[in-house]
């Protein structure tokens, strides 16, 4: 492979001109031929056995070149990226410029690279830290959603059902007289005012009574996942068969007991109102350090291509999508069950990418300026907390991540630090 040109076409783009020699291209063709030639018949051949002069003469003589030049040209595009020096962000486009036995292969290949970005007044920038104050109103509420983790249930027999019980129930939907897939079910468990079902359902189950069989009449919403239910009028069959609800226990000093490591109730208030006033404290610095990197990108100048954010939109897909098959889930069964396609789930991811993408170029920007080199510990201390993330052993995380990513990961995130460290927090 040899880099014939490197044109600068226009802001952030350049185009390479790759030509692959005839002796690599042939060296290329011939690896095809001894691949396929074993599922290649010719009258007259034994099968596998025909000669690759016979095989071009009879279905042309570039009848191996394109999956010859599959072969060779991610290696060849690879090979002069890094001989042009350019740190693209995002796969080239590849074009053949010519092709032939007796000159090889020339490529002309369209880069994308890395923006050039100007950052400035990024030390010693002014901004408000709001920290929450704690109200008993805040610790109080805490304290009910410990009373309820430790509540008991109980069968409603005196009264109808209300929002907060869980009733068990029998339905069968029907539109247009017709039951509908899926709109069956025996001795459900619904908790009302969950929102679990379509709007109205639930509030038409309130005030019913154990036993009671009635209808539930409601309209399927037009964002609906179903496209045959979408905006639809339905009627479902209710048999309402039990309704249960939680008792709480009494807020007191036996219940600080049952419920905790105190004797007394003041003493978990107390403990409460210090874990919150933490977490405050923990909520108002990122949305101060936020702050900053606001300021830092606002500041920022620079034209950044668009591939830049489409390539993060398409990380932060994949990373979710990873996380769903984690627990079980494809994509597409999410998509169904949310009601949205693959273009408007995207929709959701741009802003986000768009942001971060500013983020770490302006941090890199800076990393450059301030000539941060990260330490081999810290280096070793950032795989050991992304294998323990991602649940892998540190040996294999380093076979799969590069050195090279993680250290500039570290000096970005040593930028921020020195970005919040040198900062004014007012009010």
């Amino acid at each position: 492979m040899s880099l014939v040109s490197k044109t600068n076409t226009a802001t952030n783009k350049y185009e390479l001109e790759i030509k692959v020699s005839a002796e690599d291209f042939e060296k290329a063709c011939q690896k095809v031929y001894l691949r396929r030639v074993k599922k290649i018949e010719i009258p007259g051949f034994r099968k596998g056995k025909a000669p690759r002069k016979t095989i071009e003469k009879l279905y042309g003589e570039g009848f191996f070149y394109e999956e010859a030049v599959n072969d060779i040209y991610p290696t060849a595009i690879q090979e002069a990226v890094t001989e042009s020096g350019l740190e693209i962000v995002c796969p080239p486009e590849v074009d053949v410029a010519d092709i032939s036995k007796e000159n090889g292969v020339t490529f002309k290949a369209i880069c994308t690279v890395k923006p050039e970005v100007t950052v400035k007044d990024y030390k010693g920038i002014k901004a408000a830290k709001d920290v929450k104050a704690v109200t008993d109103e805040d610790v109080n509420a805490e304290i009910d959603r410990m009373r309820d983790r430790n509540s008991r249930t109980i069968t409603v027999e005196d009264r109808p059902a209300a929002n907060g019980d869980t009733v068990v129930i029998d339905f069968e939907g029907f539109v247009d007289g017709v039951a509908f897939d899926g709109g069956k079910a025996e001795k459900f468990s619904l908790t009302l005012g969950s929102g679990q079902f379509i709007p109205g359902f639930e509030d038409q189950v309130v005030g019913h009574n154990t036993g009671d069989e009635f209808d539930v009449n409601v309209t399927f919403p037009e964002e609906y996942h179903a496209e045959n239910l979408k905006g639809k009028p339905a009627v479902f069959k209710i048999k309402l068969h039990e309704i249960t609800a939680k008792e709480l226990p009494e807020a007191d000093d036996e219940f600080a007991k049952d419920a905790s490591e105190f004797d007394t109730l003041d003493e978990l208030k107390a403990d409460i109102r210090k874990k919150l006033e933490d977490a405050n404290e923990r909520t108002a610095s990122t949305e101060f350090e936020n702050k900053l990197i606001d300021t830092v990108i606002e500041n920022m100048e620079g034209e950044i291509p668009t591939e830049m954010y489409e390539v993060r939109i398409d990380e932060m897909i994949r990373d979710f999508e990873y996380r769903l098959q984690s627990q079980g889930m494809s994509l597409d069964l999410y998509l169904q069950y949310t009601g949205m396609n693959r273009n408007s789930f995207r929709k959701t991811f741009e802003a986000q990418a768009q942001r971060q993408v500013k983020i770490r170029l302006a941090l890199e920007k800076i990393v450059e300026l301030e000539n941060i080199v990260p330490t081999e510990e810290e280096v070793e201390q950032e795989y050991t907390r992304l294998a323990e993330g991602y649940k892998m052993d540190v040996e294999r995380l380093k076979g799969l991540i590069p050195a090279a990513d993680v250290t500039k990961d570290v000096a970005v995130n040593k930028a921020s630090d020195m970005i919040r460290d040198s900062a004014v927090a007012g009010e």
